[in-house]
């Protein structure tokens, strides 16, 4: 296992968590391409169709669209199938919505942190991420890297 790499990010929702990286190869759209039940993705376009969100930190360069992602996130926060926080390179209003509506309805914090493109593309699924309430991340990445 390599040695920790801490990265400056901006807290679009603040919030503390460690969880596994799922690193997506494109972006989604939670609304109709995550289904809120299983906390999987279901976009049968998407190269990691099938792929879990639930409990691990969802890394990807942007959302995809739909402004009901929001609610969709916020759904998945109902039913405990939510992604532990949510890391992008752009910043996303509509999915940090989703994650302020959970905090106030549910008391449940689903950080969404934008770091720079370049930390970003370094992250793998599988690799571990510690989210700091001031939106900085400490990454470790597996299997020797």
């Amino acid at each position: 296992m390599s040695l920790p790499v801490v990265m400056s990010g901006h807290a679009l929702v603040a919030g503390d968590c460690t969880g596994e990286a799922l690193a997506l190869d494109q972006p989604l759209s939670l609304w109709g391409g995550a289904d809120p039940v299983s906390g999987s993705i279901i976009d049968q376009h998407h190269p990691q169709r099938g792929a879990l969100l639930s409990g691990r930190v969802l890394v990807m360069r942007s959302g995809r669209g739909s402004s009901s992602s929001s609610g969709a996130l916020l759904e998945m926060a109902r039913l405990g199938t939510h992604p532990t926080a949510v890391l992008l390179a752009d910043a996303d209003p509509i999915i940090a919505l989703g994650a302020i509506v959970a905090r106030e309805l549910y008391s449940l914090t689903v950080p969404v942190v934008v770091v720079a493109a370049g930390d970003l593309s370094r992250i793998r699924t599988g690799d571990r991420l510690t989210i700091a309430v001031d939106g900085s991340v400490e990454h470790v990445g597996g299997r020797g890297r």
